[in-house]
């Protein structure tokens, strides 16, 4: 069988298309026929150099397919479901998996990161990973759930809190997880100020119910964002960009509010005024990939018809250096998916 691997560190000719052994089932496991799978922002982190990967690694952490054999301990009536990748990785019998706190587990990890992925024509998961999705659902959308639906649950419902009624600001409207963001934020009946880069974006993000979208290139953010909460500020900020967007998002802050972080996709470094910080008691808070309850949370959303995946546009998995490529020139507005057909 073929599978998509780096073995070593590089740019996007790093990902080469190998011949592997079919995976061996273990119990409880099923082995899924990969139909499509996305990309997210991890994978060409990984694919850079993040340390400790595992090399050679088969690169991925979204994936949709069926499931054709089970392992021991498995009902063969699984056999034929359509089915949707949970990606997360951890121990299950530590304090924080006891607690439902999965992704604070000392083994947690991510598919396609701390171990291998999913860019393959077939791979073995645990049973309670191969998640049965909605019939009108395709293969492409559902590859285009997980990650940035349990991601962004984990970073609005569970880390920040939000409430009906409060102000939220989406940096990164057109990403995974900005586009899932505020549609999670909506359907919590929050009011949205999206921001994007690209009048075209700005108009999709309008698409997904943003009450207000702001175009960074063009528009004074802290302006509009004074104007626009009648001075209060914003409760929550839902921040991934990192360095670059890190000054506006604390000064936008209300008192009381909260930052919540899952990225730093321009840089690390951060400056804080500690003054502000706590004379107006507010918040920062990070936040990594989700709990089983927080997909859980962002699934029932979507079975409700609350949230969708968004997808930008489907390359064939041969042509995954392409797409790659197309992630990382931030043209996209969405997720960027393989099909395997």
């Amino acid at each position: 069988m073929k599978a998509i691997r780096i073995h070593e560190h590089g740019g996007a000719d790093a990902l080469k298309w190998d011949d592997i052994p079919k995976p061996e089932l273990s119990v409880n496991q099923v082995l899924v026929d990969i139909k499509a799978t996305s990309l997210n922002h991890l994978d060409i982190w990984v694919r850079k150099g993040i340390p400790g990967v595992p090399l050679p690694l088969i690169t991925g952490s979204d994936a949709a397919g069926i499931i054709s054999e089970v392992g021991d301990g498995v009902k063969k009536s699984r056999i034929g479901e359509k089915v949707m990748i949970q990606p997360l990785i951890f121990c299950g019998k530590c304090a924080s998996c006891n607690k439902g706190k999965e992704n604070l587990c000392k083994s947690m990890g991510i598919m396609g990161e701390n171990c291998q992925g999913v860019n393959a024509e077939r791979i073995t998961v645990k049973e309670s990973q191969a998640i049965p999705f909605p019939d009108q659902l395709s293969f492409e959308a559902a590859a285009s759930f997980a990650l940035v639906a349990q991601t962004s649950f984990q970073m609005l419902v569970s880390r920040a809190n939000l409430e009906a009624g409060e102000f939220v600001l989406i940096w990164g409207a057109s990403s995974g997880v900005g586009s899932m963001g505020i549609q999670i934020a909506k359907a919590l009946g929050a009011t949205v100020i999206a921001i994007a880069g690209t009048n075209e974006k700005c108009e999709k993000a309008g698409l997904l119910g943003a009450d207000h979208i702001l175009n960074y290139k063009t528009d004074d953010i802290l302006g509009e964002v004074k104007t626009l909460t009648n001075g209060k500020g914003i409760d929550v900020v839902f921040e991934h960009v990192g360095q670059e967007t890190w000054n506006i998002s604390m000064k936008s802050l209300a008192r009381g509010g909260r930052v919540v972080t899952c990225g730093a996709t321009t840089g690390f470094k951060a400056n804080l005024n500690l003054t502000h910080l706590f004379f107006k008691q507010q918040t920062i808070l990070g936040s990594t990939m989700g709990p089983k309850s927080s997909f859980e949370g962002a699934f029932t959303l979507l079975n409700e018809g609350k949230i969708k995946p968004v997808i930008d546009r489907i390359f064939p998995i041969s042509e995954i250096q392409s797409a790659h490529e197309y992630l990382e020139s931030s043209m996209q507005f969405g997720k960027v998916v393989l099909s395997y057909e």
